[in-house]
């Protein structure tokens, strides 16, 4: 999870998980000790995040201009643009080799210091720092979120709208196009982040899912009370899946164990939900696939 990146957090303090992680494999610093590569131990986006852009050049607009360009691409200039090319991306490689050996030496430094620490040590303060994320113990998944839009009419035939995204939240983005974010899936809700940030955009606990599902093979859709977030995702089995074993799990907490005898007479107040749980919206249901996401 720490090497894929799904734990937004400082550079300083993936450097002191990575220094955790070589404390736990080996016990102390020692120049004898094996070394683990370095993406065994730290994210490598964070590393290809500090190279500098590929230039950006503008397309061509006219046609004469293109037809110029494709007839130079296949004379000598074009071998003069490759041997450029070639040129950057040594220079790319050798200074994605320089971060690297200064992401490590700040690592073995940070390990350094924790001589004397024990496995179990090191390994109880790693899970420490990983549990600091709100997000600690979903299961994250990629997802393009495509539409938010009012429940209205379902069930009556009516097309999904491929619309201009509507805010989640005060904080959430608004666009005109899909959104790349990660649809986290955990024991009390199901969160929305935007890739690398903290904090969720959005938070759904399982009582306000009244239902979801399939469209087809990439395309999930989630009922959140009054609002269907329709998903891409190449992952829709397994989102489906998950949102099975959490939701049943929240609706065996909130129903009396038919073992217990019943505490109160029928005249009494209704029974207060586990903390962590919010009113239900209805019961919800996960509905099966259907053939198209207009259906």
């Amino acid at each position: 999870m720490v090497l894929r990146g799904y734990v937004p957090t400082s550079e300083e303090t993936l450097q002191t998980l990575a220094a955790l992680r070589l404390q736990s494999l080996n016990s102390d610093f020692s120049t004898h000790a094996p070394f683990p590569r370095l993406e065994e131990l730290f994210p490598p986006h964070v590393l290809h995040a500090r190279l500098p852009p590929p230039p950006h050049r503008p397309p061509s607009k006219c046609r004469g201009a293109r037809l110029r360009a494709g007839l130079l691409a296949g004379g000598l200039w074009g071998q003069a643009l490759a041997k450029q090319r070639a040129e950057r991306d040594q220079r790319l490689r050798g200074r994605l080799r320089e971060e690297g050996a200064s992401t490590m030496a700040a690592i073995v430094e940070k390990w350094k210091l924790l001589q004397g620490m024990g496995r179990p040590e090191a390994m109880a303060a790693y899970v420490a720092l990983v549990r600091e994320w709100p997000g600690f113990g979903s299961t994250l998944f990629d997802v393009d979120l495509h539409a938010v839009r009012p429940q209205l009419g379902v069930g009556q035939g009516q097309p999904w709208e491929w619309a201009t995204l509507t805010p989640l939240s005060p904080q959430s983005p608004v666009g005109s196009g899909p959104q790349r974010l990660w649809l986290g899936i955990g024991a009390k809700a199901v969160s929305l982040y935007k890739p690398g940030e903290p904090e969720p955009l959005d938070s759904f606990c399982y009582g306000r899912i009244s239902s979801f599902g399939a469209s087809d093979s990439s395309t999930f859709r989630l009922s959140v009370e009054d609002r269907d977030l329709l998903f891409e995702t190449s992952q829709v089995d397994e989102i489906a899946q998950l949102l099975n074993t959490y939701l049943a799990s929240a609706g065996a907490q909130r129903l009396p164990r038919p073992q217990e005898p019943p505490t109160s007479s029928p005249t009494s107040e209704p029974t207060v939900l586990p903390q962590g749980l919010c009113p239900a919206a209805g019961p919800w249901q996960h509905r099966p696939p259907v053939g198209s996401s207009h259906s």
